[in-house]
């Protein structure tokens, strides 16, 4: 059922739904999102249930404004209020000490949990309308709209292929940025990098005043984050990362004969054989980022076997792009 998400009706509905404890799919600047009230737990649980996502698995809230987050969060810790004021709203998950009688079931069970306030109008105007449902809903924990493991979802369509006309899909497009957040952690004083994303760790760094840790830097467990297992964001097909002399003496030795394969690379590539279907990379990392995942979902649709990917360049830039490769590779 995909709903027009520019309609006030259709978020209006959209808000009830999620009051009476339901699931939703709405968009994001990232990518579409499966949401439920994140103060119940019955409803969340149908989260996990849907996607078959690990109960223990930390899923992301979204608030309509900073100031929501207490709503959630025990503390606002320095660092993290400064990355609040530079990118709320937008691609930015701050892992925060969560209050004990709040959000249990999307934290994972977790102490800690995950806060976004989202830039796309539709989630924007959704939250809203969710804050002032009676009683109301404070957020909505909201992992990407797929099957656990599988391929992020950047369109309506990309949803309702997952799920099936059972569930409310708002329609706000495709998703402008089109992976995942960036995720920090703000519960160790200092932020420490978790999920790379479209922001550069520069950008951050200049925002909070403090160099971005890694995880390996530090002593001590590291909170469990949504999209950090090593296998993640894969379509049926095999990915595999290779340069492109790789990619090209590969396709040179399989000649005519080729199975069904397809190439996404920057470099232009010859093939041979009819079954390769090849797709230009663009040489720039945000613009790779926003038809990253379609790409993907397109291939598996062509019915490929294999997707060879030329690997991205090196820099920060490209490493929200290099991270969800490697992950998807990895299965």
């Amino acid at each position: 059922m995909i709903l027009d998400g520019s309609s006030p009706e259709s978020i209006a509905q959209a808000a009830r739904r999620l009051a009476a404890g339901e699931l939703v799919a709405f968009p994001t600047e990232t990518v579409y999102g499966l949401g439920a009230d994140a103060s119940r737990d019955d409803a969340v649980a149908k989260i996990f249930a849907a996607k078959g996502r690990p109960s223990d698995h930390p899923l992301i809230v979204h608030v309509p404004e900073a100031s929501a987050a207490t709503r959630f969060a025990s503390e606002v810790p320095p660092v993290a209020a400064k990355l609040m004021a530079a990118f709320w709203p937008g691609p930015l998950t701050l892992i925060l000490p969560r209050k004990p009688d709040a959000g249990k079931a999307a934290a994972g069970g977790h102490a800690t949990i995950g806060l976004r306030c989202p830039a796309h109008a539709v989630a924007h105007a959704l939250l809203l309308a969710c804050a002032q449902q009676d009683p109301p809903v404070p957020g909505l924990a909201a992992p990407s709209a797929n099957k656990f493991g599988r391929v992020s979802p950047t369109t309506a369509q990309h949803v309702a292929s997952e799920f099936g006309d059972s569930l409310m899909v708002l329609d706000g497009g495709a998703c402008p940025v089109g992976i995942e957040s960036t995720i920090v952690d703000c519960t160790r004083g200092i932020p420490v990098l978790l999920r790379p994303g479209i922001l550069t760790p520069a950008q951050i760094e200049a925002a909070c005043g403090e160099r971005l840790r890694l995880p390996s830097e530090l002593e001590g467990a590291t909170p469990r984050a949504s999209g950090t297992l090593e296998s993640h964001y894969a379509p049926h097909a095999k990915v595999r990362l290779m340069d492109a002399k790789s990619i090209q003496t590969a396709l040179d030795v399989l000649g005519t004969e080729a199975p069904r394969i397809a190439v996404y690379s920057r470099t232009p590539m010859r093939a041979r054989s009819e079954n390769v279907l090849r797709r230009r990379m663009p040489d720039g990392a945000p613009e790779t980022a926003q038809q990253l995942f379609a790409v993907l979902r397109d291939f598996d649709a062509a019915g490929v076997q294999l997707i060879w990917v030329e690997t991205p360049p090196i820099g920060p830039e490209w490493d929200g792009v290099r991270d969800r490769l490697q992950r998807a590779s990895a299965g």
